[in-house]
Protein backbone atom coordinates (compact mmCIF):
# COMPACT_ATOMS: atom_id res chain seq x y z
CA UNK A 1 0.00 0.00 0.00
CA UNK A 2 1.76 3.14 -1.22
CA UNK A 3 1.32 6.60 0.23
CA UNK A 4 -1.42 5.65 2.67
CA UNK A 5 -2.49 7.85 5.54
CA UNK A 6 -1.86 5.35 8.31
CA UNK A 7 -4.23 5.51 11.28
CA UNK A 8 -2.61 2.74 13.26
CA UNK A 9 -5.23 1.85 15.88
CA UNK A 10 -3.33 3.28 18.85
CA UNK A 11 -5.13 6.62 18.89
CA UNK A 12 -1.93 8.47 17.96
CA UNK A 13 -1.74 10.94 15.10
CA UNK A 14 -1.91 9.64 11.54
CA UNK A 15 1.14 9.60 9.28
CA UNK A 16 1.82 8.92 5.60
CA UNK A 17 3.74 5.76 4.75
CA UNK A 18 4.14 2.78 2.47
CA UNK A 19 3.10 -0.48 4.15
CA UNK A 20 4.28 -3.84 2.85
CA UNK A 21 2.66 -7.21 3.45
CA UNK A 22 4.35 -10.60 3.13
CA UNK A 23 2.98 -13.99 4.11
CA UNK A 24 -0.07 -12.67 5.90
CA UNK A 25 1.81 -10.21 8.10
CA UNK A 26 2.93 -6.60 7.93
CA UNK A 27 6.53 -6.82 6.76
CA UNK A 28 7.53 -3.18 6.47
CA UNK A 29 6.43 0.40 7.14
CA UNK A 30 8.39 3.13 5.38
CA UNK A 31 7.57 6.77 6.12
CA UNK A 32 10.24 8.36 3.92
CA UNK A 33 13.04 7.54 1.47
CA UNK A 34 12.85 4.92 -1.24
CA UNK A 35 9.36 3.50 -1.72
CA UNK A 36 8.49 -0.10 -0.92
CA UNK A 37 7.90 -2.33 -3.93
CA UNK A 38 6.08 -5.62 -4.19
CA UNK A 39 4.39 -7.99 -6.59
CA UNK A 40 1.17 -6.01 -6.11
CA UNK A 41 1.33 -2.25 -5.50
CA UNK A 42 -1.83 -0.48 -4.35
CA UNK A 43 -1.92 3.28 -4.82
CA UNK A 44 -3.33 4.43 -1.48
CA UNK A 45 -2.98 8.16 -2.04
CA UNK A 46 -5.92 9.87 -0.35
CA UNK A 47 -6.93 6.69 1.50
CA UNK A 48 -6.68 5.81 5.18
CA UNK A 49 -5.00 2.50 6.04
CA UNK A 50 -6.21 1.12 9.36
CA UNK A 51 -6.27 -2.23 11.11
CA UNK A 52 -9.32 -4.30 10.22
CA UNK A 53 -12.34 -3.49 12.33
CA UNK A 54 -13.29 -5.81 15.19
CA UNK A 55 -17.01 -6.33 15.78
CA UNK A 56 -17.20 -6.98 19.51
CA UNK A 57 -20.85 -8.06 19.41
CA UNK A 58 -21.95 -10.13 16.40
CA UNK A 59 -24.72 -12.63 15.74
CA UNK A 60 -23.19 -14.31 12.69
CA UNK A 61 -22.92 -17.72 14.37
CA UNK A 62 -24.76 -19.45 11.50
CA UNK A 63 -24.46 -16.75 8.82
CA UNK A 64 -20.72 -17.36 8.52
CA UNK A 65 -21.53 -20.96 7.58
CA UNK A 66 -24.47 -20.35 5.27
CA UNK A 67 -23.34 -17.20 3.43
CA UNK A 68 -19.75 -17.61 2.19
CA UNK A 69 -19.54 -14.03 0.89
CA UNK A 70 -20.75 -12.46 4.17
CA UNK A 71 -20.64 -9.02 2.54
CA UNK A 72 -22.68 -7.58 5.39
CA UNK A 73 -19.49 -7.50 7.45
CA UNK A 74 -16.64 -7.88 4.95
CA UNK A 75 -17.73 -4.81 2.98
CA UNK A 76 -17.67 -2.73 6.18
CA UNK A 77 -14.01 -3.53 6.77
CA UNK A 78 -14.75 -5.98 9.57
CA UNK A 79 -12.01 -8.60 9.80
CA UNK A 80 -12.98 -10.22 13.13
CA UNK A 81 -16.34 -10.87 14.78
CA UNK A 82 -17.00 -12.02 18.35
CA UNK A 83 -19.76 -14.65 18.38
CA UNK A 84 -21.60 -16.56 21.10
CA UNK A 85 -23.28 -13.40 22.40
CA UNK A 86 -26.10 -12.76 24.86
CA UNK A 87 -25.72 -16.13 26.52
CA UNK A 88 -27.23 -18.12 23.64
CA UNK A 89 -25.53 -19.98 20.82
CA UNK A 90 -25.09 -23.49 19.48
CA UNK A 91 -22.04 -24.78 21.35
CA UNK A 92 -21.75 -26.54 23.67
CA UNK A 93 -24.92 -28.51 23.04
CA UNK A 94 -26.44 -31.96 22.82
CA UNK A 95 -29.21 -33.20 20.56
CA UNK A 96 -32.03 -32.14 22.90
CA UNK A 97 -30.69 -28.68 23.71
CA UNK A 98 -29.76 -28.03 20.09
CA UNK A 99 -33.34 -28.66 19.00
CA UNK A 100 -34.60 -26.20 21.62
CA UNK A 101 -31.97 -23.61 20.68
CA UNK A 102 -32.92 -23.74 17.02
CA UNK A 103 -36.46 -22.75 17.99
CA UNK A 104 -35.37 -20.22 20.62
CA UNK A 105 -32.93 -18.48 18.25
CA UNK A 106 -34.98 -18.64 15.06
CA UNK A 107 -35.66 -14.90 15.25
CA UNK A 108 -31.91 -14.19 15.37
CA UNK A 109 -30.52 -16.75 12.95
CA UNK A 110 -33.36 -18.64 11.30
CA UNK A 111 -34.03 -22.23 12.30
CA UNK A 112 -30.81 -23.54 10.78
CA UNK A 113 -32.53 -25.84 8.31
CA UNK A 114 -29.70 -25.24 5.84
CA UNK A 115 -26.94 -25.93 8.38
CA UNK A 116 -25.23 -29.25 9.04
CA UNK A 117 -24.86 -29.10 12.80
CA UNK A 118 -21.92 -31.47 12.81
CA UNK A 119 -20.48 -30.13 16.07
CA UNK A 120 -21.46 -30.28 19.71
CA UNK A 121 -18.51 -28.81 21.62
CA UNK A 122 -16.95 -25.36 21.39
CA UNK A 123 -13.74 -26.73 19.91
CA UNK A 124 -15.68 -28.63 17.26
CA UNK A 125 -17.57 -25.45 16.31
CA UNK A 126 -14.31 -23.52 16.00
CA UNK A 127 -12.88 -26.36 13.91
CA UNK A 128 -15.90 -26.01 11.63
CA UNK A 129 -15.11 -22.32 11.19
CA UNK A 130 -11.52 -23.23 10.34
CA UNK A 131 -12.67 -24.91 7.14
CA UNK A 132 -12.84 -21.36 5.75
CA UNK A 133 -15.10 -18.38 6.42
CA UNK A 134 -15.32 -14.83 5.13
CA UNK A 135 -13.91 -13.05 8.20
CA UNK A 136 -12.20 -14.18 11.40
CA UNK A 137 -14.30 -15.16 14.40
CA UNK A 138 -13.78 -15.47 18.14
CA UNK A 139 -16.31 -17.14 20.44
CA UNK A 140 -17.77 -16.64 23.91
CA UNK A 141 -19.12 -19.58 25.90
CA UNK A 142 -22.88 -18.81 26.11
CA UNK A 143 -23.96 -19.07 29.75
CA UNK A 144 -27.66 -19.55 28.93
CA UNK A 145 -26.85 -22.49 26.69
CA UNK A 146 -24.63 -23.92 29.42
CA UNK A 147 -27.50 -23.60 31.89
CA UNK A 148 -29.84 -25.34 29.47
CA UNK A 149 -27.34 -28.20 29.25
CA UNK A 150 -26.96 -28.58 33.02
CA UNK A 151 -30.27 -27.39 34.52
CA UNK A 152 -32.73 -27.24 31.65
CA UNK A 153 -35.13 -24.37 30.98
CA UNK A 154 -36.70 -24.26 34.44
CA UNK A 155 -36.78 -21.15 36.62
CA UNK A 156 -35.05 -22.50 39.71
CA UNK A 157 -31.68 -22.43 41.46
CA UNK A 158 -29.04 -24.87 40.28
CA UNK A 159 -28.15 -27.73 42.56
CA UNK A 160 -24.50 -28.07 43.64
CA UNK A 161 -24.05 -30.89 41.13
CA UNK A 162 -25.58 -28.78 38.35
CA UNK A 163 -23.36 -25.85 39.23
CA UNK A 164 -20.33 -28.12 39.03
CA UNK A 165 -21.52 -29.30 35.62
CA UNK A 166 -21.85 -25.71 34.41
CA UNK A 167 -18.37 -24.85 35.67
CA UNK A 168 -17.02 -27.89 33.84
CA UNK A 169 -18.72 -26.88 30.59
CA UNK A 170 -17.42 -23.31 30.83
CA UNK A 171 -13.89 -24.52 31.58
CA UNK A 172 -13.96 -26.94 28.68
CA UNK A 173 -15.13 -24.24 26.28
CA UNK A 174 -12.37 -21.90 27.41
CA UNK A 175 -9.77 -24.66 27.18
CA UNK A 176 -10.93 -25.29 23.60
CA UNK A 177 -10.36 -21.67 22.62
CA UNK A 178 -13.29 -19.47 23.71
CA UNK A 179 -12.22 -15.96 24.73
CA UNK A 180 -14.70 -15.58 27.58
CA UNK A 181 -18.32 -16.10 28.59
CA UNK A 182 -21.48 -14.20 27.69
CA UNK A 183 -24.86 -13.94 29.41
CA UNK A 184 -28.28 -12.75 28.31
CA UNK A 185 -29.90 -11.81 31.60
CA UNK A 186 -33.20 -10.79 30.05
CA UNK A 187 -33.26 -14.02 27.98
CA UNK A 188 -34.26 -17.46 29.19
CA UNK A 189 -32.82 -19.66 30.56
CA UNK A 190 -29.73 -17.57 31.41
CA UNK A 191 -31.77 -14.98 33.29
CA UNK A 192 -32.79 -17.63 35.83
CA UNK A 193 -29.22 -17.69 37.21
CA UNK A 194 -28.57 -15.90 40.49
CA UNK A 195 -25.65 -13.52 40.91
CA UNK A 196 -23.92 -16.08 43.13
CA UNK A 197 -24.20 -18.69 40.37
CA UNK A 198 -22.82 -16.26 37.81
CA UNK A 199 -19.98 -15.32 40.15
CA UNK A 200 -18.90 -18.95 40.39
CA UNK A 201 -18.86 -19.26 36.61
CA UNK A 202 -16.95 -15.99 36.25
CA UNK A 203 -14.26 -17.29 38.59
CA UNK A 204 -13.71 -20.07 36.09
CA UNK A 205 -13.54 -17.51 33.27
CA UNK A 206 -10.99 -15.46 35.23
CA UNK A 207 -8.80 -18.50 35.82
CA UNK A 208 -8.41 -18.86 32.06
CA UNK A 209 -7.75 -15.16 31.45
CA UNK A 210 -11.08 -14.64 29.71
CA UNK A 211 -13.65 -11.90 30.15
CA UNK A 212 -17.33 -11.81 31.07
CA UNK A 213 -19.69 -10.16 28.59
CA UNK A 214 -23.19 -9.74 30.05
CA UNK A 215 -26.33 -8.44 28.46
CA UNK A 216 -27.36 -7.45 31.94
CA UNK A 217 -30.70 -7.54 33.70
CA UNK A 218 -32.18 -4.23 32.53
CA UNK A 219 -31.52 -1.49 30.01
CA UNK A 220 -34.69 0.29 31.11
CA UNK A 221 -36.07 0.60 34.65
CA UNK A 222 -33.21 0.16 37.10
CA UNK A 223 -30.57 0.22 34.36
CA UNK A 224 -27.92 1.90 36.50
CA UNK A 225 -28.51 -0.61 39.28
CA UNK A 226 -28.16 -3.42 36.75
CA UNK A 227 -24.82 -2.04 35.56
CA UNK A 228 -23.65 -1.66 39.15
CA UNK A 229 -24.67 -5.26 39.82
CA UNK A 230 -22.42 -6.49 37.00
CA UNK A 231 -19.50 -4.40 38.26
CA UNK A 232 -19.88 -5.87 41.74
CA UNK A 233 -20.20 -9.39 40.37
CA UNK A 234 -17.04 -9.06 38.27
CA UNK A 235 -15.14 -7.57 41.20
CA UNK A 236 -16.17 -10.45 43.47
CA UNK A 237 -15.11 -12.97 40.81
CA UNK A 238 -11.85 -11.20 39.95
CA UNK A 239 -12.94 -11.26 36.31
CA UNK A 240 -12.50 -8.77 33.48
CA UNK A 241 -15.83 -7.27 32.41
CA UNK A 242 -17.05 -6.19 28.98
CA UNK A 243 -20.53 -4.64 28.97
CA UNK A 244 -22.54 -5.65 25.91
CA UNK A 245 -24.37 -2.94 23.90
CA UNK A 246 -23.99 -0.58 26.84
CA UNK A 247 -26.97 1.64 26.19
CA UNK A 248 -29.34 3.64 28.38
CA UNK A 249 -32.70 3.07 26.71
CA UNK A 250 -36.33 4.14 27.11
CA UNK A 251 -37.62 7.59 27.99
CA UNK A 252 -36.87 7.27 31.70
CA UNK A 253 -33.12 7.06 30.88
CA UNK A 254 -32.92 9.90 28.34
CA UNK A 255 -29.81 11.99 28.98
CA UNK A 256 -28.53 9.71 31.75
CA UNK A 257 -25.40 8.42 30.00
CA UNK A 258 -23.15 10.63 32.20
CA UNK A 259 -24.48 8.77 35.25
CA UNK A 260 -23.46 5.45 33.70
CA UNK A 261 -20.01 6.72 32.74
CA UNK A 262 -19.43 8.12 36.23
CA UNK A 263 -20.26 4.67 37.62
CA UNK A 264 -17.74 3.07 35.25
CA UNK A 265 -15.07 5.68 35.98
CA UNK A 266 -15.31 5.02 39.71
CA UNK A 267 -14.90 1.30 39.14
CA UNK A 268 -11.96 1.77 36.77
CA UNK A 269 -10.27 4.17 39.20
CA UNK A 270 -10.61 1.47 41.86
CA UNK A 271 -8.79 -1.03 39.62
CA UNK A 272 -11.60 -2.75 37.71
CA UNK A 273 -10.84 -4.08 34.21
CA UNK A 274 -13.90 -2.82 32.34
CA UNK A 275 -14.73 -2.17 28.69
CA UNK A 276 -17.96 -1.85 26.75
CA UNK A 277 -19.38 -1.80 23.24
CA UNK A 278 -22.18 0.08 21.51
CA UNK A 279 -23.71 0.44 18.07
CA UNK A 280 -24.23 3.96 16.62
CA UNK A 281 -28.04 3.89 16.32
CA UNK A 282 -30.95 4.50 18.67
CA UNK A 283 -33.36 1.59 17.98
CA UNK A 284 -32.60 -1.87 19.29
CA UNK A 285 -33.32 -5.23 17.70
CA UNK A 286 -34.31 -8.52 19.28
CA UNK A 287 -36.98 -11.21 19.10
CA UNK A 288 -40.60 -10.57 20.00
CA UNK A 289 -40.64 -13.51 22.41
CA UNK A 290 -37.77 -11.95 24.38
CA UNK A 291 -40.18 -9.30 25.69
CA UNK A 292 -42.33 -11.81 27.57
CA UNK A 293 -42.03 -12.16 31.35
CA UNK A 294 -39.51 -14.81 32.30
CA UNK A 295 -42.12 -17.02 33.95
CA UNK A 296 -43.93 -17.29 30.61
CA UNK A 297 -40.83 -18.84 29.00
CA UNK A 298 -39.97 -21.30 31.78
CA UNK A 299 -39.69 -24.85 30.49
CA UNK A 300 -38.53 -23.91 27.01
CA UNK A 301 -40.11 -22.94 23.69
CA UNK A 302 -42.88 -25.53 23.62
CA UNK A 303 -44.00 -24.57 27.13
CA UNK A 304 -44.04 -20.91 26.04
CA UNK A 305 -46.25 -21.71 23.05
CA UNK A 306 -48.62 -23.67 25.28
CA UNK A 307 -49.00 -20.66 27.59
CA UNK A 308 -49.67 -18.37 24.65
CA UNK A 309 -52.47 -20.68 23.45
CA UNK A 310 -54.18 -20.63 26.86
CA UNK A 311 -56.46 -17.56 27.14
CA UNK A 312 -56.19 -16.97 30.92
CA UNK A 313 -52.40 -17.34 30.85
CA UNK A 314 -52.14 -15.09 27.80
CA UNK A 315 -54.09 -12.46 29.73
CA UNK A 316 -51.57 -12.72 32.59
CA UNK A 317 -48.79 -12.18 30.06
CA UNK A 318 -50.57 -9.11 28.67
CA UNK A 319 -50.93 -7.63 32.15
CA UNK A 320 -47.25 -8.24 32.90
CA UNK A 321 -46.25 -6.54 29.66
CA UNK A 322 -48.64 -3.59 29.56
CA UNK A 323 -49.20 -2.79 33.23
CA UNK A 324 -46.31 -4.13 35.30
CA UNK A 325 -43.47 -3.89 32.80
CA UNK A 326 -42.09 -7.42 32.45
CA UNK A 327 -38.49 -8.37 33.17
CA UNK A 328 -38.19 -9.36 29.50
CA UNK A 329 -39.05 -5.77 28.50
CA UNK A 330 -36.66 -4.23 31.03
CA UNK A 331 -39.29 -3.33 33.62
CA UNK A 332 -40.93 -0.72 31.38
CA UNK A 333 -44.67 -1.02 30.61
CA UNK A 334 -45.08 -1.84 26.93
CA UNK A 335 -45.72 0.88 24.40
CA UNK A 336 -46.61 -1.18 21.35
CA UNK A 337 -46.01 1.81 19.08
CA UNK A 338 -42.26 1.34 19.63
CA UNK A 339 -42.31 -2.22 18.25
CA UNK A 340 -41.71 -2.66 14.50
CA UNK A 341 -41.80 -6.10 12.88
CA UNK A 342 -38.54 -6.72 11.02
CA UNK A 343 -38.69 -10.46 10.32
CA UNK A 344 -41.18 -13.32 10.36
CA UNK A 345 -40.93 -17.08 10.16
CA UNK A 346 -44.32 -17.82 8.55
CA UNK A 347 -44.62 -16.46 4.98
CA UNK A 348 -48.27 -15.76 5.72
CA UNK A 349 -47.10 -12.97 8.02
CA UNK A 350 -44.86 -11.26 5.44
CA UNK A 351 -47.30 -8.37 5.06
CA UNK A 352 -46.61 -7.36 8.67
CA UNK A 353 -42.93 -6.60 8.03
CA UNK A 354 -42.23 -2.92 8.53
CA UNK A 355 -45.45 -2.31 10.47
CA UNK A 356 -45.89 -1.40 14.12
CA UNK A 357 -47.74 -3.74 16.43
CA UNK A 358 -51.14 -2.39 17.47
CA UNK A 359 -51.44 -4.27 20.74
CA UNK A 360 -51.19 -7.57 22.56
CA UNK A 361 -53.74 -9.50 20.45
CA UNK A 362 -51.64 -8.85 17.33
CA UNK A 363 -48.41 -9.73 19.15
CA UNK A 364 -49.92 -12.96 20.47
CA UNK A 365 -51.13 -14.02 17.03
CA UNK A 366 -47.73 -13.32 15.52
CA UNK A 367 -45.85 -15.24 18.21
CA UNK A 368 -48.09 -18.28 17.68
CA UNK A 369 -48.06 -18.05 13.90
CA UNK A 370 -44.27 -17.71 13.76
CA UNK A 371 -43.67 -20.25 16.53
CA UNK A 372 -41.69 -17.56 18.39
CA UNK A 373 -39.54 -16.78 15.33
CA UNK A 374 -40.50 -13.10 14.92
CA UNK A 375 -37.82 -10.40 14.93
CA UNK A 376 -38.46 -6.81 15.95
CA UNK A 377 -36.94 -3.35 15.99
CA UNK A 378 -37.56 -1.56 19.27
CA UNK A 379 -37.51 2.23 18.94
CA UNK A 380 -36.50 3.16 22.49
CA UNK A 381 -33.02 4.75 22.29
CA UNK A 382 -31.69 8.23 23.03
CA UNK A 383 -29.29 10.00 20.63
CA UNK A 384 -27.59 12.07 23.34
CA UNK A 385 -26.79 8.87 25.24
CA UNK A 386 -25.40 7.24 22.08
CA UNK A 387 -23.01 10.13 21.45
CA UNK A 388 -21.90 10.46 25.06
CA UNK A 389 -21.12 6.78 25.58
CA UNK A 390 -19.11 6.40 22.36
CA UNK A 391 -16.66 9.03 23.58
CA UNK A 392 -15.61 7.04 26.65
CA UNK A 393 -12.05 5.63 26.67
CA UNK A 394 -13.34 2.13 27.49
CA UNK A 395 -15.68 2.13 24.48
CA UNK A 396 -15.42 -0.27 21.53
CA UNK A 397 -17.68 -0.87 18.54
CA UNK A 398 -20.13 -3.73 18.31
CA UNK A 399 -22.86 -4.03 15.70
CA UNK A 400 -25.18 -6.41 17.56
CA UNK A 401 -26.06 -7.19 13.97
CA UNK A 402 -28.90 -9.66 13.46
CA UNK A 403 -28.71 -10.62 9.79
CA UNK A 404 -31.87 -12.72 9.66
CA UNK A 405 -35.20 -11.27 8.60
CA UNK A 406 -36.60 -9.38 5.65
CA UNK A 407 -35.97 -5.94 7.19
CA UNK A 408 -33.01 -6.23 9.56
CA UNK A 409 -31.63 -3.38 11.60
CA UNK A 410 -29.21 -1.37 9.40
CA UNK A 411 -26.53 -1.73 12.07
CA UNK A 412 -25.85 -5.22 10.67
CA UNK A 413 -24.65 -3.72 7.37
CA UNK A 414 -23.64 -0.24 8.46
CA UNK A 415 -22.20 0.09 11.97
CA UNK A 416 -18.54 0.71 11.16
CA UNK A 417 -18.87 3.08 8.18
CA UNK A 418 -21.63 4.89 10.12
CA UNK A 419 -19.16 5.59 12.94
CA UNK A 420 -16.60 6.90 10.43
CA UNK A 421 -18.90 8.81 8.09
CA UNK A 422 -21.57 10.20 10.40
CA UNK A 423 -20.01 10.49 13.85
CA UNK A 424 -16.46 11.36 12.74
CA UNK A 425 -16.71 13.28 9.48
CA UNK A 426 -20.18 14.84 9.74
CA UNK A 427 -20.63 15.41 13.48
CA UNK A 428 -17.08 15.41 14.85
CA UNK A 429 -18.10 13.43 17.93
CA UNK A 430 -14.79 11.55 17.69
CA UNK A 431 -11.60 12.30 15.82
CA UNK A 432 -10.64 9.83 13.13
CA UNK A 433 -7.73 8.53 15.20
CA UNK A 434 -9.93 8.10 18.28
CA UNK A 435 -12.65 6.30 16.36
CA UNK A 436 -10.27 3.87 14.65
CA UNK A 437 -8.73 3.04 18.03
CA UNK A 438 -12.22 2.28 19.39
CA UNK A 439 -12.83 -0.11 16.49
CA UNK A 440 -9.41 -1.82 16.37
CA UNK A 441 -6.71 -1.44 19.03
CA UNK A 442 -9.01 -1.34 22.04
CA UNK A 443 -11.04 -4.43 21.15
CA UNK A 444 -7.85 -6.33 20.29
CA UNK A 445 -6.52 -5.46 23.74
CA UNK A 446 -9.74 -6.72 25.38
CA UNK A 447 -9.43 -9.96 23.41
CA UNK A 448 -5.74 -10.26 24.40
CA UNK A 449 -4.63 -10.49 20.78
CA UNK A 450 -1.00 -9.38 20.77
CA UNK A 451 -0.61 -9.32 16.98
CA UNK A 452 -3.88 -7.71 15.86
CA UNK A 453 -5.57 -4.35 16.13
CA UNK A 454 -2.55 -2.18 15.25
CA UNK A 455 -0.57 -1.36 12.12
CA UNK A 456 2.80 -2.66 13.30
CA UNK A 457 5.57 -4.65 11.65
CA UNK A 458 4.98 -8.31 12.47
CA UNK A 459 1.26 -7.91 13.12
CA UNK A 460 -1.36 -9.79 11.17
CA UNK A 461 -2.19 -8.15 7.87
CA UNK A 462 -5.88 -7.69 8.67
CA UNK A 463 -6.27 -4.25 7.12
CA UNK A 464 -8.83 -1.87 5.66
CA UNK A 465 -8.33 0.98 3.20
CA UNK A 466 -11.09 3.60 3.17
CA UNK A 467 -11.67 7.10 1.83
CA UNK A 468 -12.29 9.40 4.81
CA UNK A 469 -14.10 11.92 2.60
CA UNK A 470 -16.71 9.46 1.29
CA UNK A 471 -16.94 6.50 3.67
CA UNK A 472 -20.57 6.07 4.68
CA UNK A 473 -23.13 3.44 5.58
CA UNK A 474 -25.40 2.61 2.69
CA UNK A 475 -27.83 0.76 4.93
CA UNK A 476 -30.90 2.65 6.13
CA UNK A 477 -34.04 1.57 7.94
CA UNK A 478 -35.86 1.54 4.60
CA UNK A 479 -33.03 -0.24 2.70
CA UNK A 480 -31.15 -2.09 5.43
CA UNK A 481 -29.09 -4.43 3.23
CA UNK A 482 -27.41 -1.71 1.15
CA UNK A 483 -23.62 -2.02 1.25
CA UNK A 484 -21.41 0.88 2.38
CA UNK A 485 -19.42 3.23 0.17
CA UNK A 486 -15.85 4.48 0.40
CA UNK A 487 -14.19 1.18 1.44
CA UNK A 488 -12.32 -0.08 -1.65
CA UNK A 489 -10.00 -2.66 -0.07
CA UNK A 490 -10.15 -5.08 2.86
CA UNK A 491 -7.45 -7.68 3.59
CA UNK A 492 -7.53 -10.62 5.96
CA UNK A 493 -4.29 -12.50 6.54
CA UNK A 494 -2.82 -10.48 3.68
CA UNK A 495 -5.47 -11.68 1.21
CA UNK A 496 -7.95 -9.34 -0.44
CA UNK A 497 -11.51 -10.13 0.60
CA UNK A 498 -12.70 -6.79 -0.82
CA UNK A 499 -10.71 -5.54 -3.82
CA UNK A 500 -11.62 -2.39 -5.73
CA UNK A 501 -14.94 -2.38 -3.89
CA UNK A 502 -15.92 -5.93 -4.84
CA UNK A 503 -16.06 -9.12 -2.82
CA UNK A 504 -13.44 -11.64 -3.93
CA UNK A 505 -13.76 -15.41 -3.64
CA UNK A 506 -11.31 -15.57 -0.71
CA UNK A 507 -12.42 -17.32 2.46
CA UNK A 508 -9.51 -15.99 4.49
CA UNK A 509 -11.19 -16.05 7.89
CA UNK A 510 -10.52 -18.60 10.60
CA UNK A 511 -11.30 -19.02 14.28
CA UNK A 512 -9.32 -16.80 16.63
CA UNK A 513 -8.80 -18.72 19.83
CA UNK A 514 -7.99 -17.56 23.32
CA UNK A 515 -4.32 -16.80 23.88
CA UNK A 516 -3.02 -19.17 26.59
CA UNK A 517 -2.91 -17.44 29.96
CA UNK A 518 0.44 -17.57 31.79
CA UNK A 519 0.38 -19.75 34.88
CA UNK A 520 -0.31 -17.69 37.99
CA UNK A 521 -1.11 -14.51 36.04
CA UNK A 522 -4.21 -12.41 36.68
Amino acid sequence: MRGARVVDGSGRDAYVADVGVVGGRIAGIRRSGRRLRGRRNVDADGLVLAPGFIDMHAHSDLALLTDPSHEAKAAQGVTLEVLGQDGLSYAPSDDTVLKELRTQLAGWNGDGADVDFDWRGVGEYLDRLDRGIAVNAAYLVPQGTVRAMAVGWDDRPATPAELDRMKELVARGLAEGAVGMSSGLTYTPGMYASDSELTELCRVVASYGGYYCPHHRSYGAGALEAYADMLTLAENAGCALHLAHATMNFGLNAGRAPDLLALLDRAIAAGADVSLDTYPYTPGCTTLVALLPSWAAAGGPEATLARLRDDPTAERIRYALEVEGSDGSHGVPMDWRTIEISGVADPANTGLIGTRLDGWPAARRLLLGDRLGSTILQHVGDEANVRTIMRHPAHTGGSDGILHGAKPHPRAYGTFPHYLGHYVRELGVLTLEECVAHLTGRPAARLRLPDRGLVRVGHRADLVLFDPTTVAAGATFDRPRTLPSGIPHVLIDGRFVIEDGRRTQALAGRSVRRTPWPAGAR
